[in-house]
């Protein structure tokens, strides 16, 4: 087998071109073994493994800089170079991570997360280059999901004006997670359906190579006929327009294709754009016929039938939020649904298929889908902006300018709110309330669980005085029953769960469930600890607050987000600004540092936010009071 040979990158240099088909088919068996146990993305690693087998033989990582858009795509990457024997712990703890990640490995020279940030990295490692008089490749690696994000259009622009010598190579599987949408997207599958053009293209190249070389005048002529006949063949060679040589379409799956196209790139002055055709699970029947499930999958699988094995168990918060969201459509045709082309993992597909006209998928595009939202309400509409806690933060601008500056009437459906267990750093839910509670005319809920989302989704539906969201974790829900009623809750309101003399624990979110199996815990040693649900996290609810501090007791507030600007801030703050700091206030949140990947279990054990950490803070802090009392 080709593949155990492989330790480094290096390794292929000795290999035949003929040897790397069989190397392709060993990694996609591979990874298709090793994926079913651990889970993880196995569509797109599939689609990019000849073309990742391609840049390895040609080129020389970590020398030239390989920048991949995302980085979940770079399983292959990984195998060849020299992390194939830690498969077994991807997306782990203290395991590989499903990203690129710089501390892994030398040839991992940018992380991220998020889409859309290859090509704005790539110019700076070119200038960064070129200023300190070097000479190495820099190759960005984009797929066309991501080549709809702003950002992208940003660094193309500025790419094709400065002129540096990189290499962009887009990945066009004609998918991001879901089906792509858009302009760029139709754009593209012109360009991959019009054999017309490519046969004149050739035709036209192969006589220009046949002219003599016999001055500058005829050479320009060469060019502009060249030039003229791409526009008569192709609406707009947008490329071209914007400062790249354009190379392509390129079979992806075609290894001596592949190798020759970037032989040509080498030759080209400039950027140069290679156009590469991929097939998203490439080599796996089920991944092949259904992409979108098995872009990324957290459970194993079986490799002969495609079959998850999937624990039997509750619907998850964003199943709840899916139904719900028909049922309050079903009674208000205002409703619209907006999502940054994530119809299924923000639970949208039922109702794009009840509602397909009132069902916005505005591709990669986060912030474009936050100002359009503020503009929906202010024509009267309820939309509906269904995202990922993780992927709005790059809305953050739009907004704070266009919808609360706006006061404009948004609902904000915050999905992923929390931790998020093997995506990691890069995808925790855990900065929103932060950013969010700080900005004028925002309200901001979270709930105890599913029935306490139902009844959040109707506050804010009936709600008409500016932005308010809900946000909701990603987990399975308790399973409480279901209120056939929906009523709007009191805005600012929290509820007391349980009273006691003993410590008050406040908590928010799936926290409600820790504070009660602590107060549990503590009550059988005889301490009656009360648990408040703090389902408003702006505004709080300042009556209840303040009965609070006249209580005199031990407060912890319990919150699965950052502790440095969320919910226990806010509590600080509250009681500051009433000259009543002396009060005894204990935060348990998440500490300043970025949590990597695990379960959210094992997430929420490195922080100390389980039940037996209540606990523990709880004997202390009555310890500390023992000892002070022994000392007076």
């Amino acid at each position: 087998m080709l593949l155990s040979q492989i330790k480094g990158p290096g390794d292929l240099k000795s290999c035949s071109i003929e040897e790397l088909t069989p190397l392709a088919a060993d990694i996609r068996q591979f990874l298709i073994e090793k994926l079913s146990v651990t889970g993880g993305h196995l569509a797109p690693n599939l689609g990019v493994v000849e073309l990742t087998i391609a840049l390895h033989y040609c080129y020389n990582s970590p020398r030239d800089k390989f920048i991949f858009d995302v980085g979940h795509q770079a399983y292959v990457h990984k195998i060849l170079t020299g992390r194939m024997d830690r498969f077994d712990t991807l997306r782990m703890k203290d395991g590989l991570c499903g990203f690129v990640k710089r501390c892994e490995s030398e040839h991992d020279v940018w992380e991220a997360g998020h889409s859309s940030t290859s090509l704005s990295a790539a110019m700076g490692m070119a200038l960064a280059r070129d200023l300190k008089g070097e000479d190495h490749k820099v190759i960005a690696i984009i797929g066309d999901g991501a080549l709809t994000g702003g950002m992208a259009f940003e660094a193309l622009n500025h790419i094709g004006h400065e002129k540096k010598d990189l290499m962009v190579i887009l990945n066009d599987n004609e998918m991001s997670i879901a089906p792509n949408v858009g302009a760029m997207h139709n754009y593209l599958t012109k360009i991959r359906s019009d054999r017309n053009y490519l046969r004149a293209k050739d035709e036209v190249e192969q006589l220009l190579k046949r002219i003599p070389a016999v001055g500058g005048k005829l050479a320009k002529t060469a060019e502009k006929l060249k030039d003229s006949l791409k526009y008569m063949m192709v609406s707009g060679v947008l490329f071209e327009e914007l400062g790249f040589k354009y190379l392509g379409p390129v079979d992806g799956h075609d290894l001596p294709g592949l190798i020759d196209s970037f032989k040509q790139a080498n030759n080209v002055s400039g950027p140069v754009l290679v156009h590469v055709l991929t097939t998203k699970g490439k080599g796996y029947t089920p991944a092949e016929e259904d992409s979108f499930k098995w872009h990324g999958i957290s459970t194993p699988y079986k490799i002969e039938s495609g079959q998850l094995l999937k624990a039997v168990g509750n619907p998850t918060y964003t199943d709840v939020f899916g139904k719900t969201l028909i049922e309050l459509a079903e009674e208000d045709e205002r409703i619209v649904a907006v999502t940054p082309a994530m119809p299924g993992g923000s639970g949208l597909v039922k109702f794009g298929e009840r509602f397909p006209g009132r069902m916005i998928d505005v591709g990669i595009a986060e912030q474009h889908a936050a100002t359009m939202c503020a503009a929906l309400a202010m024509e009267g509409l309820k939309p509906v902006f269904a995202v990922y806690s993780t992927f709005m933060q790059r809305a953050y601008d739009q907004i704070v300018h266009d919808i609360c500056r706006h006061n404009a009437n948004v609902m904000f459906a915050i999905d992923r709110a929390g931790f998020v267990g093997a995506d990691g750093e890069t995808h925790q839910g855990v900065f929103d309330i932060a950013f969010l509670r700080h900005i004028p005319n925002m309200v901001l809920m979270m709930p105890k669980d599913e029935n306490e989302l139902r009844h959040m989704m109707k506050t804010a539906l009936e709600y008409n005085d500016g932005p308010i969201g809900f946000r909701y974790p990603r987990i399975n829900v308790p399973g409480v029953p279901l209120d056939a009623e929906l009523v709007p809750l009191p805005i600012g309101s929290w509820e007391i769960l349980r009273d006691g003399d003993g410590p008050i624990i406040i908590a928010v979110g799936p926290m409600v469930q820790v504070a009660e199996a602590a107060a549990d815990t503590l009550k059988r040693e005889g301490v009656q600890a009360a648990v408040v649900n703090a389902r408003f996290l702006k505004p709080l609810d300042e009556e209840m607050l303040m009965e609070l501090a006249r209580r005199n007791q031990h407060m912890i507030v319990l919150e699965e987000a950052s502790q440095a600007g969320s919910l226990g801030s806010a509590v600080l703050e509250f009681y500051a600004q009433r000259d009543l700091s002396g009060l005894d206030i204990s935060l348990m949140g998440v500490p300043d540092r970025f949590i990597e990947h695990g379960s959210i279990n094992e997430q929420l054990e490195e922080v100390g936010l389980t039940a037996e950490d209540v606990v523990r803070n709880v004997h202390k802090h009555r310890a500390g009071q023992s000892l002070r009392l022994a000392k007076e």
